[in-house]
């Protein structure tokens, strides 16, 4: 999902090591003891932990390990025990960078093999712990310190969507737009700004703490409203452009780096995708979605917390506003699905119909809470985007889901496959999706950014860890939703 990925996502064939876990028989999740090292191991030879050794590990919390030790004893299907131990905590194993910065939690967060830290997916990574943080308060502070970081980072440059932990410089310094050393890359992405809300919001519901909501926290605010404001462009293009020299069509903008024209009709442009791609129609969609329910969340924040009406208003007549927008520009009467959600669209009537893997996504919208899942509109959109009329879903014999431009034709990310799983309501479904992730994880114990669709062992990134928390996020879901005795059916 990162702009290095050009250089990043070689193509990683099956490891000796990965080959020789998985060279012994069948087991069962009762086949695992506890270590002195306070985790869980195999009693045989195959499926031994992935995880870094204990002395390694950058972060460490109790209630994760024992949800770990819960969750595995639960599971008879050892491959998915396997896999939950190794990825449910592998942002805290190799992503956290949690200190004290004057006197406050600061969490600095790496995506995984690029060591910067998105705001996307930050906030994305750490997301699943929240709800283990009040039984634990060394979490609880790491989570503090992500969002007082996400939060110094708006402050730094509300345009950026990835940041260095420092003024330490990097290889877009000769991108062309508004580069500073602190910025690890500076393309314009709506959800950059929509995912430090989510997670903020989500750790004061869950934890009641709001001690994070001080003077930074309205800083950032109103970096966030003056920016999407300033993009819906009733003013002109506003401050932001960006040009870099590339191969690739989608790591730059056209137009001197402005984006192609829209008309200003209450919709924010967003320069990128989540997957760090450039936009064709500069309304993006799912991300304008995403921008009312963050900003709705914001205000509540603002009332409830800091007594502060003015801005609350703000915050809900800029939602109102585009929600209103999205209802009038965003809608497409299918020939074959009925009314579904376009992709992108540029307010002259130009609408584009296609989904992408990265959250936001169409299929993610219930997911993240923007539409509700029985939304009818919606429904279609789903059954659209997984299908052959979406022109990025890939259906091979490994395996079947959607992917994007950014790594090209065939390949299938599995976090569509588990966004899938995440917003349906047939157990039928939600099993198929696991099988295909327990079947195309190459026997590494770990899901990758994508795979091809007819052979698993072609994929990026081996070290992925939004999309490794997202998997243990998923299980972690279905255990607590009851749906233990639907997991252990997988064979």
């Amino acid at each position: 999902m990162k702009s290095k990925k050009n250089r990043a996502t070689k193509h990683i064939g099956l490891c000796a090591m990965a080959a020789a876990l998985l060279a012994g028989g069948n087991i069962q999740a009762s086949d695992y003891v506890m270590a002195k090292d306070n985790t869980t191991v195999s009693t045989t030879s195959a499926y031994t932990t992935n995880r870094p050794d204990l002395s390694k590990r950058l972060f460490e919390s109790k209630e994760v390990e024992s949800e770990i030790v819960r969750v595995k004893k639960l599971l008879t299907n050892p491959k998915l025990a396997w896999m939950f131990e190794n990825c449910f905590p592998n942002t805290l194993d190799t992503t956290v960078h949690y200190r004290v910065l004057d006197g406050k939690d600061d969490t600095f967060v790496y995506t995984g093999d690029i060591h910067a830290m998105w705001l996307r997916d930050s906030g994305a990574q750490v997301w699943p712990y929240v709800q283990l943080a009040n039984k634990d308060e060394k979490l609880k502070k790491m989570l503090a310190g992500v969002i007082n970081r996400q939060f110094k980072c708006i402050n730094i440059d509300s345009y950026a969507n990835a940041f260095n932990d420092g003024p330490v410089g990097g290889e877009w310094m000769s991108d062309m737009t508004d580069m500073i050393p602190e910025l690890h890359e500076r393309k314009w992405e709506i959800d950059s700004l929509c995912y430090p809300i989510r997670l903020a919001y989500h750790y004061w519901k869950t934890t009641g703490d709001s001690s994070v909501f001080g003077e930074e926290w309205i800083q950032a605010i109103t970096k966030v409203l003056e920016t999407f404001k300033t993009q819906q462009r009733k003013d002109g293009v506003g401050p932001y452009s960006f040009m870099r020299v590339t191969s690739s069509a989608y790591d730059t903008l056209p137009n001197k780096g402005l984006g192609t024209p829209v008309k200003p009709v209450g919709l924010i442009v967003s320069a990128f995708r989540p997957s760090d791609d450039a936009t064709t129609f500069q309304f993006l969609v799912p991300s304008n979605f995403f921008a009312v329910t963050s900003l709705r969340k914001a205000a509540e924040i603002l009332t409830e917390v800091n007594k502060n009406t003015v801005l609350a208003k703000e915050c809900t007549d800029l939602a109102a506003e585009v929600e209103t927008a999205l209802k009038t520009y965003a809608v497409h009467n299918h020939p074959k699905f009925g009314k579904i959600y376009a992709f992108e669209v540029d307010g002259f009537g130009n609408q584009l119909l296609m989904d992408d893997a990265n959250v936001p996504s169409l299929l993610a919208l219930a997911y993240l809470g923007d539409v509700d899942v029985n939304d009818p509109i919606y429904q279609n959109t789903r059954n659209f985007v997984w299908s052959d009329s979406n022109p990025y879903f890939f259906k091979g014999t490994a395996g079947e889901g959607i992917g994007g431009p950014h790594i090209g034709y065939d390949m299938i990310w599995p976090m569509s496959i588990m966004m899938k799983a995440f917003t349906s309501q047939d157990d039928k479904e939600i099993q198929n999706c696991v099988k295909m992730i327990l079947a195309t994880d190459n026997n590494t114990g770990f899901i990758h950014e994508s795979f091809h669709k007819n052979d698993p062992a072609k994929f990026t990134r081996e070290w992925f860890a939004w999309q490794n928390t997202l998997f243990g996020e998923l299980i972690l879901k279905l255990v607590d939703e009851g749906k233990v005795d639907m997991l252990n059916e997988i064979k």
